[in-house]
């Protein structure tokens, strides 16, 4: 309870952070809108080209495709990486006292294209090494997998701020995440967690209110009314999801912004922070 306790602090200075600048949420938006370009880019000509018939029958990928798949990866995590820097580097200026706009946001991401590029590679690089591990692993090997991805999200949580705030290198910057997290959280991002835990409980219980909403319009024999609540329910999810990106960004630039300096920000109390993790011993 003291864990959820703090994490719901640091939403709600994270949250402070999103009242002062409302705009910072058409970085995540964008974000999801590009993203979903892209992924209709890759996969519109395979799907009616008929490319995915000829996947084995042991669904492993053909090899044909990993080049593929690679570029897509790539352009996914450049377009996430991109956003999220703009993200980053406005929440940064309104936590030492600026006052950020959208331009700023661009221009400081525009500024470290080529690293957020390197970077992008990089995560492409680690996303295909674990999924062709995953397809030749058996059950134990999956979970092995996913606690490899587990574990470079951890210690990449912290790569783009510093590649906007510290102009590292993509290979440093990764570098330097894990330092940091190692050296001032250790390895338990319980704010972090927190977060997701608060958004998991409220999309669930969306949902469950949705469903209800949705028996009672089924029982009224109402087409309408149904797609109404099935529409609601949509847009009530994405909502939280885009709320929950922006608070991640915010709160990784001030959790860059503690380690640099003891402090993060107007909307935070350093203690608050340093308590919402675990040191390592």
């Amino acid at each position: 309870m003291g864990r959820f306790a703090r994490s719901w602090a640091l939403v709600k200075a994270s949250a402070a952070v999103l009242r002062s600048d409302r705009e910072l949420l058409v970085f995540p938006l964008l974000s999801s809108v590009c993203a979903l370009l892209v992924a209709a880019t890759f996969f519109t000509p395979l799907v009616f080209g008929g490319a995915f018939a000829h996947f084995h029958e042991g669904g492993q990928t053909p090899l044909w495709l990993w080049p593929l798949a690679f570029l897509f990866y790539l352009c996914q995590y450049f377009v996430i990486f991109f956003f999220n820097a703009a993200l980053v580097g406005a929440a940064r200026i309104r936590l030492d006292g600026g006052d950020p706009t959208l331009a700023d946001g661009f221009r400081i991401a525009s500024s470290h294209g080529l690293a957020i590029l390197g970077y992008a590679a990089i995560a492409a690089t680690v996303g295909l090494i674990l999924r062709a591990i995953e397809e030749r692993a058996g059950f134990i090997g999956r979970w092995i997998v996913g606690l490899l991805g587990v574990a470079w999200t951890v210690a990449t949580f912290l790569t783009v701020p510093v590649l906007v705030n510290e102009n590292l290198g993509p290979i440093e910057a990764v570098k330097r995440s894990a330092e940091l997290l190692k050296k001032t959280w250790g390895e338990n991002l319980v704010g972090n967690a927190g977060v997701g835990l608060v958004f998991g409980l409220g999309i669930f219980t969306w949902i469950l209110l949705c469903t209800g909403l949705a028996v009672l319009a089924a029982q009224s024999g109402s087409t309408l009314a149904i797609g109404g609540v099935v529409g609601l329910g949509v847009i009530g999810v994405l909502l939280l999801g885009l709320l929950q990106s922006a608070l991640q960004g915010v709160y990784a630039a001030a959790l860059h912004c503690y380690a640099e300096t003891g402090a993060a920000g107007f909307a935070f109390q350093g203690a608050l922070v340093a308590e919402a993790f675990k040191i390592k011993a």
